[in-house]
């Protein structure tokens, strides 16, 4: 086995190991609380749910990064994510949830 093979490996590993953090039930009741008005039409330049090509560069960056953008907002060159995507009154975890549930249909 390649050595390149080999970190491929473990990093969709890590990966499946820290998404079994989430309860993507959840996410997906916030998703389509609040979400989806955005991420389901691709409103504003926003990446829309399962679109693997808009997502690849956005999860590459970390679920870290991508779920504190989705709670603290972010203005992005194609388009704006507000703070906890507008609705002001999901929890932390809530917005953690929902950014687990569309990364894992958009991978």
């Amino acid at each position: 086995m390649s050595r390149f093979f080999l970190i491929i490996v473990l990093l969709a590993l890590s990966f499946s190991d820290a998404m079994a953090a989430y309860d993507l039930n959840s996410g997906k009741a916030v998703y389509d609380k609040a979400c989806i008005v955005c991420h389901k039409t691709g409103m504003g330049g926003t990446p829309k749910l399962g679109d693997k090509a808009a997502w690849a560069p956005r999860v590459a960056q970390g679920m870290d990064l991508l779920i504190s953008k989705s709670i603290k907002g972010f203005q992005g060159k194609t388009g704006l994510m507000p703070a906890k995507g507008g609705n002001l009154e999901f929890t932390d975890a809530q917005i953690s949830n929902s950014v687990a549930y569309i990364v894992e249909h958009s991978k």
